[in-house]
């Protein structure tokens, strides 16, 4: 009655469970962070610019509701905030970019202008990346609505 072979099976099951839902945690926010570098809220890792390419973004929203749609029903309670939480963050962070203009030190993606020439290149590389966006008292106040 007491084998052995069962509880480590069932202590292996809860780390394989672990371990699935930790991986899951983990594409959920790489996912966020790619669609959040596309929004040109954060900077690009390897060149620190800033990038704008709000088509590419929405890519990996929809993705995310994809996996949200497909999943439910599916995932424990964390799992589920967790890709609750970041899709409306994403969603927020769309309708933010898709208001504001984009600075002229952004990189355009999705407006199909021309690559920056040499002269803007080195414009480019002599100013600094700007600094964490943060919301300023005027953002606050906006009514935003889903547009995609």
């Amino acid at each position: 009655m007491n084998d052995p072979h069962v509880s480590d099976a069932g202590a292996a099951s809860e780390a394989s469970d672990e371990t699935r839902s930790a991986l899951f945690a983990h594409m959920v926010m790489q996912q966020s962070s790619m669609a959040l570098m596309l929004l040109g809220k954060t900077a690009h890792p390897e060149t620190g610019k800033i990038v704008r390419d709000l088509e590419a973004a929405k890519l990996f929203i929809d993705l995310l509701e994809m996996l949200e749609h497909k999943t439910k029903g599916n995932l424990n309670p964390e799992e589920a905030a967790l890709l609750k939480q970041s899709l409306m963050s994403l969603r927020m962070a769309f309708v933010e970019a898709v208001d504001s203009p984009p600075s002229k030190s952004e990189s355009v993606g999705d407006r199909g202008s021309p690559p920056a020439g040499p002269a803007s290149a080195a414009e480019s590389a002599k100013t600094p990346p700007p600094p964490d966006i943060g919301l300023t008292e005027d953002e606050h106040r906006k009514k935003f609505t889903k547009k995609y």
